[in-house]
This record gives structure tokens, sequence and C-alpha cells, in this order.
């Protein structure tokens, strides 16, 4: 497939919407969805506040495409781990150290989402969040066929449904990264995936 070549007004429209987003996301971190205005994105990211409406019709409009961008972020990386090379504890690894990567990398964007979902304004993305969603039961989905794989072959043991297997092992790795984002020098992410996986291979039972 031939590469698409942008115009430079196309690339100059795109740099324009990228800064836009980045003085928001600056702001929305600093002081909170409710707190900020239009008119002050439009001053720090030094644009007039009728081009910022030319590329977003409002706030909401604005903070939903923020959470779109991490999304479909997270879901690139993260499905490329899961249906990459590897066997199946070797993708398993992937999969945790690429959600972790993909967390430290947009740490911003991050902690702007769970400190507005966890709040009343959780209401103004109602349609994002299925779009979001969708895209973690899909992972969810990928990761039950890497645990139903490894039991087939017998590297697993069937302790649980797959699918519980593959919401346990998210789950896990959520905590982590919520713990990291509370109190990163406290509660460092494990560079070592084995570590958040033997919780689930290992358990606490000795054998």
């Amino acid at each position: 497939m031939q590469e698409e070549i942008l115009s430079r007004r196309e690339r100059e429209k795109l740099w324009q919407r990228q800064e836009m987003l980045t003085a928001a996301i600056a702001l929305f971190s600093e002081n909170g969805y409710h707190n900020v205005s239009m008119s002050e994105i439009a001053k720090k990211s030094e644009f007039a506040i009728g081009t910022l409406y030319k590329f977003f019709k409002n706030k909401e409009d604005l903070y939903r495409s923020i959470n779109i961008e991490l999304s479909e972020k997270f879901d690139e990386a993260i499905t490329e781990a899961l249906l990459g090379t590897g066997d199946e504890i070797e993708r398993l690894q992937n999969y945790v150290k690429v959600k972790g990567a993909i967390f430290m990398d947009n740490v911003s964007v991050v902690r702007l989402y769970f400190a507005e979902t966890r709040g009343a304004s959780f209401n103004i993305k109602a349609g994002l969040d299925i779009e979001i969603r969708q895209k973690i039961e899909r992972h969810l989905q990928h990761l039950a066929l890497i645990f139903e794989s490894g039991i087939k072959k017998g590297r697993f043991q069937r302790i649980a449904d797959p699918y519980y297997l593959a919401v346990s092992l998210d789950s896990l790795s959520s905590t982590f990264l919520h713990l990291w984002l509370d109190a990163p020098e406290q509660h460092p992410y494990p560079e070592d995936p084995d570590v958040i996986l033997n919780i689930l291979f290992r358990g606490l039972l000795d054998s």
C-alpha cells in the first residue's frame, strides 16, 4: 500500500491540533476538567479561541479526543503484544511489560482519566466509555485465548475458566499500576513481569 503523503497544510493542522491537546492535558491535570475553560486552553496553546473551536466543538469533545487517542495507543500496543510471536508465557510477559510501559509514557493522561472517572464527571463521556470498554473486552478475549492455549498444551492447569484468568491478570497488573501512580517510589511497577505473573502461576499455597 502506498504511504499517504500529507500536504503542508494538513501537517500544520495536525500540529495545531496536537498543541491544543497537549495544552488541555496540562491544564486538566493541574486543575481538573471542570475548572478549565476553552479560553484558558486557547491561551495556553497560543491559538485564538476561534481556531480552537474549528478543531473541537466544545470542551467535552476535546476531552473525548484526548481519551480516544490514549485508548488507541493502548489498543495498538497491547494487541501487538498479545498477538505477537512467542509462546503463551512470553506473550503474557509482553502484555504485562507493554501495559506498564504505555501507562508510564502517558502518565499525565492516565492520571487525568482515573481522576475524572472516580467522580461525578464520569457521565461526561458515557459514550466514550463504551468504546474503551469494547477495546478492553477485546484484550481480555485475546488473553483468554492465550490461557486456553496454554491449558490445552498442558502448560497451565485449568484452575478456572480462561476468561476469569484473563480478568485476574488484567486486574493484577492494573492494581500494580494504580499503586505506582499513587506512590511511584514506594510502589514501583515491577521491571520483571514474573513478579506479577507468579501471583497467578504459583499462588500462595506450598505444593
